[in-house]
């Protein structure tokens, strides 16, 4: 199969779906694919999946986005937050019992589209506008390649899938758009509870890393198991 270019897929869903949703990690992808995208379509509604709630260097990046996109930039739970929770991970053999008695939901990604398309009055056919690209990996250039750019089972389009990582960047530069704190600290944007991010969130925030051990309170470990071995 070949997979059509990226401008071709998004005049594609333009003609199908005037109005659509972008899926915002706030990294440099998602970035590109809101500047691919955002002359296109009538409306384009963004929304941020978050990994543990309330942490500020998220949440002042999402306002400077909202500031960028024009608009207000939904901001819910990602899915693996509550299975990481319903999995007891980084808790203690005393949660357990709590945590599930507390009958925390289980959901998809289908149904943080479904409620956001509610939400917002659109389609359920809606689609979602993902910066996944190809040159990320031989994985998923071969995914394109067999499956093509648009995939409407899991309601989702992907704008910037032929990018590659030079495009990408000088893109992002040419508009002005500033990249997060967390390609400082981390080299990437913030997307989970391990080493990579808990020891660079400890040095440089210590009141979000604080927050991530009220929800995930071992996760502490990761980090003294980790400066124990600096002072070895």
């Amino acid at each position: 199969m070949t997979c059509p270019p990226s401008e071709d897929i998004i005049r594609q869903v333009r003609r199908q779906c005037p109005k659509i949703m972008l899926s915002f990690s706030r990294g440099k992808d998602a970035i590109g694919a809101f500047l691919a995208i955002r002359d296109h379509f009538d409306e384009i509604v963004p929304y941020h999946l978050y990994l543990v709630p309330g942490l500020e260097f998220v949440e002042e990046s999402l306002a400077y986005y909202e500031r960028i996109i024009g608009r207000k930039i939904w901001n819910m739970p990602h899915p693996t937050f509550y299975k990481q929770l319903n999995s007891f991970i980084f808790h203690p053999p005393s949660h357990a019992a709590v945590i599930a008695a507390a009958n925390l939901p289980n959901f998809s990604y289908l149904d943080v589209h479904r409620m956001i398309a509610e939400a917002e009055g659109l389609p359920d056919s809606a689609l979602v506008a993902s910066g996944v690209r190809a040159a990320d990996s031989p994985i998923r250039k071969i995914a394109f390649q067999t499956h093509g750019a648009i995939s409407v089972s899991r309601r989702q389009f992907y704008p910037i899938w032929d990018w590659n990582k030079a495009r990408l960047l000088e893109t992002i530069s040419a508009s002005g758009i500033k990249l997060p704190v967390d390609y400082l600290w981390f080299g990437r944007s913030f997307d989970g509870i391990d080493l990579r991010f808990l020891a660079p969130l400890k040095k440089h925030a210590p009141a979000d890393y604080r927050r991530v051990l009220e929800w995930f309170p071992l996760a502490d470990l990761e980090v003294w198991r980790y400066e124990r071995s600096l002072a070895a």
